[in-house]
C-alpha cells in the first residue's frame, strides 16, 4: 500500500491548479494518476505534481465524478475541497 492510494486526498502543486484539494480516482500507471475534484477537473496527473494530505475518502476504483463528490459530502471535506492551500509569505 502507497501513499498514493485511490481515495487519498491530495494538493496539486504544478500548473493551472496548483495549491487546490483533489482526490485519487484511479492509478494509471506507475507515473500517473487519475484526480477529480471539485474544483479540479478530472484529469491525469503526474505523481510528482501532487501532495498528499491525511485525508482520505472511502470510493471505489475509478469512481464516477457525481461518485466522489457524494463521497466528499459524506466525509465532511466539502469545505477542504473548495478551498486553496495558504501558501505563507514573509
Amino acid at each position: 500500500m502507497s501513499i498514493y492510494d485511490i481515495g487519498r486526498v491530495c494538493v496539486k502543486t504544478m500548473g493551472r491548479e496548483a495549491a487546490r484539494y483533489c482526490v485519487i480516482v484511479d492509478i494509471v500507471d506507475k507515473n500517473y494518476l487519475l484526480i477529480d475534484g471539485t474544483k479540479v477537473k478530472r484529469r491525469r496527473c503526474n505523481y510528482k505534481h501532487l501532495e498528499p494530505i491525511d485525508k482520505s475518502i472511502d470510493i471505489k476504483k475509478g469512481a464516477s465524478h457525481k461518485d466522489v463528490l457524494e463521497a466528499i459530502k459524506s466525509a465532511n471535506l466539502e469545505d477542504l475541497l473548495n478551498s486553496m492551500v495558504e501558501i505563507p509569505t514573509a
